[in-house]
């Protein structure tokens, strides 16, 4: 699970009331929409991101959920079935330079938009996504 950081004033937590972001968020059906519409805006918007992956997205969303899930404070569906993500490692073979890390969190900042993630929430997530993205850059 992400750590805490900084609590607004008048939020039990960083990200707001809810004992963790997953909940926060909504849950597992939450996560999983906020997933797909990211894969969504990605396939549509995101050419140099999109080349980086499989023509069949469904796999992507699969782990990208389960990631998500885990790494918000909710069931650790990728450790369990996967192991230890391990994310640089994989993410290694792709050339993945500013423009990449741009994009991608352009697509999820949509897809948050999209969800309605706001406040508290949205600059947790945020933050902690512009530096997981970052540690992705190998270029």
């Amino acid at each position: 699970m992400i750590e805490p950081t900084r609590t607004p004033e008048g939020c039990a937590h960083p990200w707001g009331d809810a004992p963790t972001p997953y909940e926060e968020l909504g849950g597992d059906g939450a996560v999983r929409a906020l997933v797909d519409d990211f894969y969504d805006y990605m396939d549509a918007e995101s050419p140099v991101v999109r080349a980086m992956h499989p023509d069949d997205l469904g796999e992507s969303r699969d782990k990208l959920y389960e990631f998500l899930s885990g790494w918000l404070g909710g069931p650790p569906i990728y450790h369990e079935k996967r192991g230890h993500p391990r994310l640089r490692a994989r993410h290694m073979p792709f050339a993945i330079d500013q423009r990449a890390v741009d994009e991608w969190l352009r697509c999820m900042g949509l897809a948050m938009d999209k969800r309605g993630v706001a406040g508290a929430l949205r600059a947790f997530m945020d933050a902690k996504l512009d530096h997981l993205a970052n540690f992705m850059r190998n270029r």
